[in-house]
């Protein structure tokens, strides 16, 4: 029963599904790629304009401010957005389920279709994950339709689908490297 409200809920475009989380919710018309928003400049005075020149592409997310930055080879920053990782616990697994911290580096990318192989639990997966770039066991950089300004996902770092889009297309390469910023602030 459980499963066939889900399904009548999805198909009327009513459940609000997004990869890594149960609290995005999908484009009209079941479409996260197609929402844009306005707020891609977030992170603008976060992130320092340069930072030490590495000869790759960085990508930095930080929990603390829900934000992003994109630096090219030389450390120069590129463009900064809007972004929510992982939440500090998911009722529906039981667990903390915050983003992991640390330098890791892309291993894969998909493109519109990419989807979670395991959220949300009731369906075995299928949340729209847009755009997205793997970069450690599993987690990924991917568009969703909902980017709220607190960490809500299931550790998957949540960025604007125009966002999402530019990434995979025009930025990450397999090998860029991704920075993700410790959760506390530091005194």
């Amino acid at each position: 029963m459980k499963r066939v409200l889900l399904l009548a809920l999805a198909a009327a475009g009513a459940l609000s599904l997004a990869a890594c989380s149960r609290s995005a919710s999908v484009a009209p018309g079941g479409n996260p790629a197609l929402v844009h928003h306005s707020d891609d400049a977030k992170g603008q005075n976060v992130f320092p304009e340069t930072r030490p020149a590495t000869g790759k592409r960085v990508f930095i997310f930080d929990p603390k401010d829900t934000a992003w930055a994109a630096y090219d080879e030389n450390g120069h920053r590129v463009k900064t957005g809007r972004a929510s990782g992982g939440n500090s616990w998911c009722e529906d697994i039981g667990r903390a389920c915050k983003t992991a911290v640390g330098k890791f580096t892309v291993y894969a990318k998909k493109g519109e279709e990419c989807q979670s192989s395991r959220y949300p639990l009731e369906t075995n997966g299928g949340a729209p994950m847009p755009h997205c770039m793997h970069f450690y066991k599993g987690y990924a950089i991917h568009g969703a339709y909902h980017v709220p300004d607190y960490n809500a996902s299931h550790g998957c770092i949540r960025v604007t689908p125009s966002a999402a889009q530019w990434l995979n297309n025009d930025f990450m390469r397999v090998g860029t490297t991704v920075i993700v910023e410790p959760y506390g602030h530091s005194f």
